[in-house]
């Protein structure tokens, strides 16, 4: 039960509309917060692959300018006078002395220290056949025929050959020297020995912690490289990103148009995105402050909505306690203050019908005393057709007496009341009719043909009191009253179509109406106001008002009328199956 209790407590409007809003913050900014750190996200990556890319270029630059310096000094060898000259004697068939050969060795040694680099230099006749250093010996021994055939094809420039295949820590250039006083006729080679720390020293430092970069020739082999896997499979993929032991890696990569050289850099994305750490926490705190901001100021204006109302809740809890007032205008929504004023206005009308009914329950204690005094009138009636009827029974006038008797009863079924009030079964409606057919009899005769068929099993049900009897009058006075000959009227009680409903008919063979009278008739039932009686007692207008009265709970739908000129007139209505019963029920059960 506490629990129970407690959660009725929360079950409030302001904390619904208070919870709703705060849902709704809640799903505003996680949307807002993870739409803004994807979008700055993209934009680091972005700019941190702009910048590496950057970077690549630069560092790319920067071996095209090592190579580039290798080149000119190679260039200056091949070129020199000296060198020029003992291969052209060389080419001539004339062989070089070792002094030539040793002073030759001093100026390829001093132009050899320009470049940092170059570790050794060596060159060849046209032949192979080795000048320098001063140890004799093959160029077929030293390199493949694929890297003599491209030197050859670019007469005089340099040629990268790569790994030296005797030496590891060594690279190998070559390049043809070509004689200028000889139509530049290939006068030899120079082969190049270049330290491998010449380009790892000499390369751009890493802007970025564990960045990887990686130099492949143009026969994609490694010039500088501080990655441990296979460089090759990293240029065969696709992906922007690539995953080194567990590791996600940013790839840029750059070739070289002078060189044919391909960069690689290769740096990890965590890096790249340190201040997302940031950036989270920074929206995270931005949330929470909104959070408490927005759930603050929800609950200023929920607690302004819902005041109104538990006031306008209060004003009308006091009813309870008999004290039904109007509740004072507050400042609120123009969807409150219509509500407020209308319950003031309900409150006025209720107020007001309060008192009518007051008035009228008064009225109706003085009519019930009144109705007691005029009761004395009545039984002096039935006194004297009683003596009437002894009289004429002494007498031995028969038929008088009993159509006296029947009169006094008929009076007395009209005008009486008994313990149940306005309600009388079937049974008793029919004897009713029974009587008044009776006096009927008396004007019209014989020709006047009386049929009722009420099966035993509703003979009890209970209706309003004087509700067929009317039916039966109008049939006689509009059927029999206006036919020459026989005149028929049947009244039958069956069920309805409806299993919960009865279909009371009465119906006879007069001359009938037409569709206009018909017309009339309804909006004559229908028009409030209208008073249709006869000297009959009570006319159809009546009888069809009553029915809404008495049953407009169970939804009937009145008198219903069918006639055909020269053919007679049917009128009908239903009923609920146990009539009155239920409507008793209800209101003793409202009277407790």
């Amino acid at each position: 039960m506490i629990a129970v209790f407690s959660v009725g407590k929360l079950n409030t409007l302001r904390n619904q509309i208070l919870f709703v809003f705060v849902i709704v913050m809640v799903i505003v900014l996680v949307i807002v917060g993870i739409m803004t750190f994807n979008r700055v996200s993209a934009i680091l990556k972005n700019n941190a692959e702009d910048q590496m890319k950057q970077v690549a270029a630069e560092a790319s630059g920067r071996f095209d300018s090592l190579y580039e310096q290798i080149n000119m000094v190679t260039k200056q060898i091949a070129t020199n006078e000296d060198v020029q000259q003992l291969l052209k004697l060389e080419n001539q068939g004339i062989k070089t002395t070792f002094s030539q050969r040793q002073s030759l060795m001093d100026i390829t040694n001093t132009l050899q220290a320009n470049a940092d680099g170059i570790y050794s230099v060596e060159l060849y006749t046209s032949k192979f056949k080795k000048i320098l250093p001063l140890s004799s010996g093959s160029l077929l021994n030293r390199l493949d025929g694929r890297s003599i055939f491209q030197a050859n094809q670019k007469k005089g420039g340099l040629v990268w050959v790569g790994q030296d295949p005797k030496f590891e820590d060594y690279f190998l250039a070559i390049r043809q020297v070509s004689l200028m006083d000889n139509s530049f006729r290939n006068g030899g080679y120079l082969l190049i020995q270049i330290n491998k720390s010449y380009f790892k020293y000499n390369a751009p430092r890493q802007t970025v912690e564990n960045q990887l970069m990686i130099v492949l020739d143009q026969r994609l082999n490694p010039v500088v490289s501080n990655y441990s896997g296979r460089e090759q499979e990293l240029l065969n993929t696709q992906k922007e990103t690539v995953t080194i032991n567990n590791t996600e890696y940013m790839i840029v990569s750059n070739k070289s148009d002078s060189t044919n050289w391909t960069l690689l850099i290769l740096t990890p994305v965590q890096e790249l995105v340190k201040g997302m750490d940031v950036l989270r926490t920074i929206i995270i705190v931005s949330g929470l402050v909104g959070f408490v901001f927005f759930s603050i100021c929800s609950l200023f204006l929920t607690t302004f909505i819902t005041r109104p109302i538990i006031q306008l809740t209060n004003t009308m809890r006091q009813a309870s306690k008999g004290a039904l007032s109007q509740n004072p205008s507050t400042p609120s929504t123009v969807e409150i203050h219509e509500l407020n004023n209308t319950y003031n206005q309900l409150v006025e009308e209720t107020n007001h019908l309060i008192q009518m009914v007051y008035e009228k329950e008064l009225t109706k204690n003085r009519s019930e005393l009144k109705a007691l005094q005029a009761q004395i009138h009545p039984h002096f009636l039935f006194n004297t057709l009683d003596s009437l009827y002894w009289a004429l029974d002494e007498k031995e006038e028969n038929e008088l007496a009993e159509l006296v008797l029947a009169m006094s009863k008929l009076f007395r079924y009209t005008i009486s009341k008994n313990l149940e009030g306005e309600w009388v079964s079937i049974k008793e409606e029919m004897e009713q009719i029974d009587r008044y057919m009776l006096i009927m009899r008396m004007r019209f005769g014989e020709r006047l043909k009386w049929i009722k068929d009420v099966p035993e099993q509703w003979e009890r049900v209970k209706i309003p009191k004087l509700l067929i009897q009317p039916l039966v009058e109008n049939a006689i006075l509009h059927g029999a009253g206006n036919k020459i000959g026989d005149c028929h009227v049947c009244v039958t009680v069956t069920q309805s179509e409806k299993s919960n409903r009865l279909l009371i008919t009465v119906q006879d063979d007069g001359p009938g109406m037409d569709n206009e009278t018909i017309e009339w008739i309804y909006k004559t039932m229908n028009v409030a106001g209208v008073n249709s009686e006869k000297g009959s007692g009570i006319a159809i207008s009546n009888v069809h008002k009553r029915l809404h009265l008495y049953f407009s709970h169970e939804d009937v739908n009145g008198l219903i009328i069918e006639s055909q000129k020269n053919k007679g007139t049917r009128i009908y209505f239903e009923i609920p199956i146990y009539g009155g019963e239920s409507l008793n029920a209800r209101e003793n059960d409202f009277n407790c």
